[in-house]
């Protein structure tokens, strides 16, 4: 049994390209492909401009995405919170592309030393400010809560602001991808990383097992081109975030509470178009992390073989490359890929669903938030 997936050109829809996905030979794949079905069957639909990131070469710019940022900050801005007896919640930060990334007065190397790319990122212009992103994120958090308890603030909003609040989520790790890809393709384009996050809306989700967990310990932190892992289906931060974006600290009561270990599965899935990025083989750099991440689990009394902690990703199936693309060049590939950043229909086993409509269109907004209402529904009712 294999997945179809056909891509399109949002430019230009009668422009499609297909590939497909094999199974891995494992309970998880196996069963990610009955949820997959189920959410094809059922017609749910896909979350449009959350699915193709990390891609240099796109139409949704970084002054397109800071634009529809501020657009929504605003909406959220003027919702009125107090009528509902919550405090107002007001985001100052204003969003440009000068705002969330450094510019070109920092100075940009050409390097063909993988090491050195990733030790020296911080140093290089076009890079991320990461307190702003994380910032951010942090709005997000507060305003939508997490999977086990939603914000009283995403309770009492209406549809639009519902709507609103999750691009705040959408946007900030699209903008990241986007600058981290834009950066490496004047630095050193082998290691653009993008990747395609197919997630969809109201996607039935289900309880990982011992056996699926194994995942973890097989494949651990490893990423290879054109593999489908488990998409993850929860809000919050992982340890690994913690450890990479918050220098390592100790974990207290506080941040511990903020920490959510992986507990679903769902039909959704991630494919990942970057170059591998393995133990053991050519990232020196990937090495240390991973050992230094280790090491900090342990001085925190984690274990680092603890499948509970969700450590990684789960890998559930690969492209086939030749079958797909004519070629297993990475490049070659990526340069078929840009002008096809549109989900159009997933097939597996006779069931099929399409997706006809696109971040471009006119009316894309509204129709997802309408699409969106039961859910919107749901978690007003408390």
């Amino acid at each position: 049994m294999e997945v179809k997936v056909t891509l399109r050109n949002p430019l230009d829809k009668t422009d499609y390209l297909d590939y497909y996905i094999v199974p891995n030979d494992t309970q998880l794949a196996q069963d990610w492909l009955v949820a997959l079905k189920e959410l094809l069957q059922n017609k749910n639909l896909l979350e449009k401009n959350f699915c193709l990131l990390g891609f240099p070469k796109t139409a949704r710019t970084l002054d397109y995405l800071c634009t529809q940022l501020n657009r929504h900050v605003e909406t959220i801005n003027h919702f009125n919170f107090h009528a509902h007896g919550l405090d107002e919640y007001i985001i100052e930060d204003w969003y440009h592309p000068n705002v969330v990334r450094f510019g070109n007065e920092y100075p940009i190397e050409r390097t063909t030393n993988s090491d050195a790319v990733h030790d020296n990122i911080i140093k290089l212009g076009l890079h991320p400010k990461h307190e702003i992103l994380n910032k951010l994120h942090n709005h997000f958090e507060v305003l939508q809560g997490t999977v086990s308890g939603l914000s009283e603030y995403y309770r009492v909003a209406d549809y639009k602001t519902k709507y609103a609040i999750r691009q705040l989520n959408n946007i900030c790790h699209e903008i990241e991808n986007l600058i981290l890809s834009q950066r490496k393709d004047q630095v050193q384009p082998e290691w653009v990383r993008p990747s395609q996050i197919t997630t969809f809306l109201h996607a039935k989700r289900y309880d990982l097992t011992d056996e699926h967990r194994q995942g973890f310990l097989t494949n651990g932190y490893d990423r290879k081109f054109g593999h489908v892992y488990m998409h993850w289906t929860q809000i919050g931060k992982t340890l690994f975030e913690v450890f990479n974006d918050e220098g390592a600290p100790d974990l207290d009561e506080v941040t511990c509470e903020a920490i959510t270990h992986l507990q679903y599965y769902s039909g959704e899935f991630d494919v990942e178009w970057g170059r591998d990025v393995v133990r053991n083989k050519d990232c020196p750099w990937h090495d240390k992390a991973q050992l230094l991440f280790e090491n900090w689990l342990l001085k925190n009394g984690l274990d680092p073989r603890d499948t509970k902690l969700s450590l990684g990703y789960l890998p559930i199936g690969k492209v086939d490359l030749q079958r797909s693309f004519g070629t297993e060049s990475m490049i070659e590939i990526h340069s078929q890929l840009h002008n096809y950043l549109d989900i159009f229909k997933i097939e597996v086993d006779g069931i099929s669903n399409t997706f006809d409509y696109v971040w471009s269109d006119n009316n894309y907004e509204q129709r997802e938030i309408d699409m969106m209402r039961p859910g919107y529904d749901f978690s007003s009712r408390g």
